[in-house]
C-alpha cells in the first residue's frame, strides 16, 4: 500500500492514523530479525513471569489447590503481559480504548503461547506441582519453563511481526 499520500511533512503523526491497522505494520511487512522477535519476546516473558509468580506466591499463601492457583497465575500473567504494552503505547500518546487495542493486538499471541508452554512444562514436571515456595524444585520448573516458553514463543514473534501482527503494532507507536 502506497502511503506517500500520508506522510507528506517531516513528522509523522501516528495518532492520526490510529483507525488504520496496516499503517501501524507497513515497515514490517519485510520481515522481522530474530533480534527483533526475541526483544518483543523477553518484553512478554517479563510481564509473564512478574504475573505468574505473583499469582503463586498468592495461591500458595492462600493455601489454595492447583488448578485456582494456576488460573490466577495465568491471569494475572495475560494481566501484566498487557500492562506493560499498555504502558509504552499510552506515553506514545495514544488514547486508553486505542492503546488497548494495541496491546490486545500485540500481546495476546505471544502470551498465551508462552503460557501455553510455561504451564505445561510446569504440570509434566514430576512433583513441581506440589512444590512449596522454598523448594528448588519448583523454581526450577518455573524457571525451565519459562526458558523453553522463550525459546519457542520467539520464532512465532518473529512469523508474527514479520507479517505485521503482533509487537509489528506496537513498533509503529515508538
Amino acid at each position: 500500500m502506497d502511503h506517500t499520500a500520508h506522510h507528506s511533512g517531516s513528522v509523522h503523526d501516528h495518532a492520526a492514523h490510529e483507525g488504520h491497522h496496516d499503517h501501524a505494520a507497513h515497515g514490517m511487512r519485510a520481515g522481522a530479525s530474530w533480534g527483533m522477535a526475541a526483544k518483543a519476546t523477553l518484553h512478554c516473558l517479563t510481564g509473564c513471569a512478574i504475573g505468574e509468580i505473583l499469582g503463586m506466591v498468592i495461591g500458595t499463601a492462600l493455601m489454595w489447590d492447583n488448578v485456582p492457583t494456576m488460573v490466577l497465575a495465568i491471569a494475572l500473567a495475560f494481566l501484566f503481559g498487557y500492562s506493560f504494552t499498555l504502558l509504552a503505547v499510552r506515553r506514545a500518546g495514544l488514547y486508553f480504548k486505542t492503546a488497548i487495542k494495541v496491546a490486545l493486538a500485540a500481546d495476546t499471541v505471544s502470551i498465551a503461547v508462552m503460557e501455553l508452554v510455561d504451564n505445561a512444562i510446569i504440570a509434566m514436571t514430576p512433583g513441581a506441582m506440589d512444590a512449596h515456595l522454598s523448594d528448588s524444585l519448583f523454581w526450577s520448573a518455573l524457571l525451565g519453563g519459562f526458558a523453553v516458553a522463550f525459546l519457542i514463543t520467539t520464532p512465532v514473534n518473529k512469523w508474527m511481526i514479520g507479517r505485521g501482527k503482533g509487537h509489528a503494532v506496537v513498533h509503529a507507536y515508538h
